[in-house]
Formats: structure tokens, sequence, C-alpha cells
């Protein structure tokens, strides 16, 4: 097997399409890194709103409960 390009410098300038090449490759990565920002923005937003919507549902439960308490005190006297 014999390397595709004989030096670094070679491999850079990719036989004259470089500027192609590497465009390309960059273009890749940052369409690819959004794409794992995004992801890790959307999980945080989704954690916070399942968090939120968590609390706010055992706020509910305990203000059901504590009116239920006191409808039952209400009762017994």
């Amino acid at each position: 097997m014999t390397p595709a390009f004989s030096s670094w410098s070679a491999f850079f300038a990719m036989g004259g399409y470089a500027f192609y090449v590497w465009l390309a490759v960059a273009c890749t990565l940052i369409a690819l890194a959004g794409l794992v920002l995004h992801t890790v923005i959307q999980r945080h937003r989704l954690l916070h709103d399942i968090r939120q919507r968590q609390s706010r549902e055992s706020r509910i439960r305990a203000a059901k409960s504590k009116k239920r308490a006191s409808e039952a005190a209400g009762e017994q006297q």
C-alpha cells in the first residue's frame, strides 16, 4: 500500500483542490457542531420544563391535600 500524498504540504494542498476540500470539511464540521449545540440546548430546555411541570404538579397536589384537610377539620367541629 502506498500513501496517497508524498508530504504533509501535498496533503494540505489536496492536489490543487484544497480550497474546495477544506471548505467542505469546514462546512460539515460547523453543521455537526451546530447540531450538537442545538441538541444540548434542547435537552437543557426539556429537562427544565419537566422540572418546572413536576414542581407545579406537586404544588397543586399539596394545595389540594391542604384543602381536603381543612375541609375535614371543618366537618369535625
